[in-house]
């Protein structure tokens, strides 16, 4: 039931649900052939396993502001990104997020939590600096339709299986395969689990890149019914694209791992990323649904 007023996207909400059933069958896969090559491992692998999804579950958030430098403000020391975001929970009739800020020139945002209960809204500083008032509504309206869809805590949980194979296979290798260098299986098993974990983490690299460029999509299509102001969110979108093209290529390395969670992706302008990697849809790709929106709504 939508419980609030963004568009709502059963696109998004079916690609949401067969990634998950992809990414939970892989996950099962993962682990039974791990417990199957390392049988005498395998209490290990299952607390590690566990341990891992409630840290990713319950924490990535957290490490994501953490690692941005987000520090939360209250209205008095940002009252124009307060009030902004108290016009599209408005709008959009959602219970207001924690606010915070980002002390970096690159120009961006991204929203994190579980739920619309833990839920933060970061605005970096070269972002405030450079955007007008209707274009930070388009941005922060962006960002709060990911939290709106519930697709923020189902990109968290489908990048965890990536992380699990990296560490577990690691886990593995010094734990269960150097007890018994005799045993003859050994060697096999050395080879075997890299593949497979290997495998696993390219399809689901794949699966969560396939829905991060399709949730970019959704945000910006309930956002811009949400405003009414599609032009102002294209007019933020090729201003910020613009901007990070000319911020060192120092400080957008250090933005690049973040790069699913923001707004618009920390790419240089030299940067060629494949669509098949990427996180987000091309520039072209988004202004050109906004612009069928902003025709769409002129027709009303």
């Amino acid at each position: 039931m939508q419980h609030n007023r963004f568009a709502p996207d059963r696109g998004l909400t079916t690609r949401m649900v067969v990634t998950m059933f992809l990414i939970g069958l892989l996950y099962v896969v993962f682990v039974g052939a791990l417990l199957a090559l390392l049988r005498g491992s395998w209490p290990l692998i299952l607390i590690i396993a566990g341990a891992l999804f409630v840290a990713q579950f319950w924490f990535s958030d957290k490490i994501a502001a953490f690692s941005m430098g987000a520090r939360e403000v209250t209205p008095e020391q940002a009252p124009e990104l307060h009030g902004v975001v108290d016009r599209i929970c408005a709008l959009g009739d959602l219970p207001k997020p924690r606010v915070a800020i980002a002390d970096s020139d690159v120009p961006n945002a991204f929203a994190t939590g579980r739920n619309k209960k833990n839920t933060m809204v970061c605005a970096t500083t070269g972002l405030l600096r450079r955007l007008e008032p209707d274009e930070l509504e388009g941005v922060i309206a962006h960002e709060l339709s990911h939290v709106a869809h519930k697709d923020v805590a189902v990109m968290t949980i489908a990048s965890f299986l990536g992380v699990l194979a990296g560490v577990i296979t690691r886990i593995g290798l010094w734990g269960g395969f150097r007890r018994d260098n005799r045993d003859p299986n050994a060697a096999i098993i050395a080879l075997v689990v890299p593949l497979v974990s290997a495998l696993i983490y390219v399809i689901s690299f794949l699966l969560t890149r396939m829905l991060s460029r399709y949730r970019e999509l959704s945000a910006d299509r309930a956002a811009a019914y949400l405003t009414g102001r599609p032009s102002s969110l294209a007019s933020a979108l090729t201003k910020v694209s613009g901007q990070i093209a000319a911020i060192p290529t120092e400080d957008l390395r250090r933005s690049q791992p973040f790069n699913a969670f923001f707004f618009a992706p920390a790419l240089s302008a030299g940067a060629a990323a494949s669509k098949l990697l990427s996180t987000h849809p091309t520039l072209e790709r988004r202004l050109e649904q906004l612009g069928r929106i902003t025709r769409e709504l002129d027709r009303r």
